[in-house]
């Protein structure tokens, strides 16, 4: 009985833990697209690694595969600025007087009611 020898790491892959491997990168591989596709900028980097660690012991091979991926952060959210005056938060920076003087009163002028 003679066997074809694996000489391509496509015929490995099919192999490893009886195809639950190349499942398992699947489902990492379209979660990794999933998640790219569906960011609000539309713009993103993710990485797939694949590892496979070999030990030979006299003549025996074994193949451990692992599969990690790193998928981008999802974005929180943005920070605001502010300045602190007398002790407390301002949104109005200290260099930069108001135009207008802030609100201006709601109240009508007399020339308005007449």
């Amino acid at each position: 009985m003679s066997t074809k020898p694996i000489r391509h790491i496509t015929d490995l892959f099919e192999l490893l833990n009886r195809g639950r491997f190349v499942e398992k990168v699947d489902q990492h591989l379209s979660k990794l697209v999933e998640t790219l596709e569906e960011l609000p900028e539309q713009k993103g980097v993710a990485k797939l690694n694949i590892e496979l660690t070999f030990s030979y012991v006299e003549g025996r091979l074994d193949v451990k595969p692992a599969v990690k991926s790193k998928l981008p952060e999802e974005k929180g959210f943005s920070g605001t600025p502010f300045w602190t005056v007398d002790g407390a938060l301002s949104v109005q920076h200290p260099s930069q007087t108001d135009m207008f003087a802030g609100p201006r009163d709601a109240t009508p002028r007399k020339s308005e009611t007449a």
